[in-house]
């Protein structure tokens, strides 16, 4: 299994080309693609994505939110805030569904690299 964070899904979604697009396309076609849940949310609330999306979500697996899953997440983003770098919410909850899962991210975000380093995230 491999996760995709938003924009990477966004830019699949449109069309574009790009290594995070490629490695999209192989996923969803190989059936190993799962989102976090927060990528289910904001892809479904992006007026441009959500038609495209909507039809084929119901085939995606989205990550279920572990025990202990919400102070995980905070605990992710103050240690890459400590380190005096940006680390948004939305990234920390997709970073740590990935984390609790073990799961690799397909990600466009140069954010999600801080994760990688303090926090144990996989990228793809």
């Amino acid at each position: 299994m491999i996760a995709a964070d938003t924009s990477a899904l966004s830019f699949f979604l449109r069309g574009e080309i790009d290594p995070a697009a490629d490695k999209l396309a192989a996923a969803l076609a190989a059936g190993d693609l799962i989102l976090p849940p927060v990528v289910t949310t904001e892809i479904l609330s992006d007026q441009s994505s959500a038609k495209l999306i909507e039809s084929i979500i119901t085939e995606i697996a989205v990550l279920d939110i572990k025990e202990g899953y919400w102070n995980r997440a905070g605990v992710a983003r103050r240690t890459v805030r400590q380190h005096g770098l940006k680390a948004t919410i939305a990234d920390a909850l997709i970073a740590q569904s990935c984390i609790d899962h073990d799961v690799a991210l397909i990600a466009r975000d140069g954010d999600f690299r801080h994760f990688a380093k303090y926090c144990g995230l996989k990228l793809a």
